[in-house]
Order: C-alpha cells, then structure tokens, then sequence
C-alpha cells in the first residue's frame, strides 16, 4: 500500500459519537501506514475534546485538496454537502458513514464503519458522478454572485410575513408568474431533500435532468416541472415584490435578492463523485431510508396460480 495516500477525513465534531467514529478511523488509517488528513477546525474540536488522535495532516497545510484519493464522511447529509463542498473540483469521491437521522447521501450506517475503511484502502468501490448545478445571479445584465449547489439552489421569501413574487423561465422562455415562499431548483440527488418536501418527484440519480418545483404557489400553473440537462432555468424576483429574495445553494451558501433579480441555474461542468460499496437498486434504497411498506410484494416472478 502506498504511504502517498491522502485520505480526508470529514466529521460532524458537534457531536460525541461523530468525535469517537472520527478517532476510530484514524486508529484504522494509522494501523494501514497512513496518516489521516482533515480540515483544522475539526482536528482541533477533536483535540479540545481530549481524543487522541495521533498524528494527522491538516488540509490546506500539509496536503491541497488536488492530493486527496477519497474523502470519508462521518455524519449526515450536511456533513457529506460540506465534504462536496471542501473536495468540489478535485475529482476526489467522498463515501458517508451516515451519523445522522435519514442520511440518504450515506453509503454505509454507524456499525459498518471498520468495513467501509477496509474497503476504502483496498480500493474495493466503484465512483459514481452526481450532476451539480452551476447558479448565477444577475442584477442588471451583470452576473454579481456564482455559486454551485448538489442538492439545490432555493429562492426565497426573506420576510415570513411577505410572499416573494417570481416569473419562471426555461431556455430563455416565461413559463408562468406566481406569489410563492419559494421555488427550488434540483438536481437528480437533490430530488429527496428540499424538493421532496415540496411535492417535487422522486428522480433517479442516474437520470440527466433538473427540476423546478414551486413553494407555497398562489396560480393555477404552478407543478413541478422536470426538464433536459442542457435547458437553463431561471427565476426572476419581480420588481414589484416587497423586500428581498435570498438564494441558498444546498443551505450552504447564500445571497441576497433584490427586486429584479434573476437566478440562472445550468449543469455545471464539475460533477460530484460519489464511491458506492453496494450494487443495490436505487428503489431498495428508497425503502429502506423512507422506512416505505412493502409488505406482501412476492416480485415479478410469482406464478399466477400461486395467487390463487
């Protein structure tokens, strides 16, 4: 095994059990030659926490991210959009050890954990690319904000108690105007988070395609719609709305909307890569994350006379 390896290590330090997981692959990597690498403000919650956790290199310091062979992520899926978020461009793959609640991002639970780090140093996972979005602002025919997201990127109403009035375009074309709370615009993966929430399909990761689904719409036409890869969506906030907008892009990173604003969202050049250790249908996973009743299926290949 090559001690040129660079392993990043991403964890959830909030969290007691995150902290001891974090502390246990090291322990793992320190035994396999290696010496673990991550951010310095988890090393040093870590630290303050009184783990010990041997020697280990900090990102950015001792190791850029253009060194890094795979990303292990312990916590849920906010700590996996982060990992993305610290790896985005690298071509690294992250693999989530899920710590939190759904975790639908996450490849393997709490008690799988020493097995996903053996598997990760023999190199035994396949890499998966996940569409990203590429998300501009422009105010006044000038771009004054780019941001990426892998879930979403989500216009919003600042002000609970004021409704954010919006156009919908798609390749350049009015679709329908609306006062809403919202309108989120998905990608594949991001199908089962926000957009899920608000009555948007469940999408195949492995299909190309965005999503746009309205929050809280007040119009007649204002479905879900799902579109080509290549089509370039937007939302614009009408001048007529009161206050602002705000963009969040996977409720990472955000910009404020003024009235005129419009939000161009495209596929982004740079996917997110994801190591997958299961072979699983993406429905089995559906089922066991949303906990779904299945209960009587006997499958496809039951005789009918068996039903009888």
């Amino acid at each position: 095994m090559s001690e040129d390896r660079h392993i990043l290590l991403v964890s959830h330090t909030g969290r007691r059990d995150s902290i001891d997981a974090a502390v246990e692959v090291c322990d793992l990597l320190h035994a396999a030659g290696l010496v673990p690498v991550m951010p310095f403000d988890e090393y040093a919650d870590i630290r303050r926490a009184e783990a010990s956790v041997g020697q280990v290199d900090i990102l950015g310091v001792d190791v850029q991210a253009a060194q890094l062979d795979i990303v292990i992520v312990l916590g849920g899926d906010g700590t996996i959009l982060r990992a993305a978020e610290l790896v985005r461009g690298t071509g690294a793959p992250i693999v989530g050890v899920n710590l939190g609640h759904v975790g639908f991002l996450a490849e393997s639970e709490r008690d799988g954990l020493r097995s996903t780090v053996e598997r990760v140093l023999s190199g035994d996972y396949h890499v998966e690319e996940r569409v990203t979005l590429q998300v501009d602002v422009v105010v006044g025919h000038q771009v004054v904000y780019t941001s990426w997201a892998l879930n979403e990127a989500t216009i919003e109403k600042a002000s609970r108690e004021r409704m954010l009035e919006v156009v919908t375009e798609v390749d350049g074309r009015p679709l329908s105007s609306f006062g809403c709370d919202g309108v989120v615009i998905s990608t594949p993966t991001g199908s089962t988070a926000y957009s899920f929430s608000g009555g948007g399909p469940i999408v195949w990761p492995d299909v190309d395609a965005l999503l746009m689904v309205p929050l809280s719409a007040h119009a007649l036409f204002a479905r879900p719609i799902v579109v080509g890869p290549d089509c370039t969506l937007a939302v614009e906030v009408l001048r007529r709305t009161s206050g602002v907008g705000v963009l969040w892009c996977d409720g990472r990173r955000t910009h404020d909307l003024p009235p005129g604003a419009r939000v161009e969202v495209r596929r982004s050049p740079d996917p997110v890569r994801v190591a997958r250790l299961k072979d699983a249908p993406f429905a089995d996973r559906l089922v066991a994350k949303f906990q779904l009743p299945v209960a009587g299926w006997r499958g496809p290949q039951q005789d009918d006379e068996d039903e009888q």
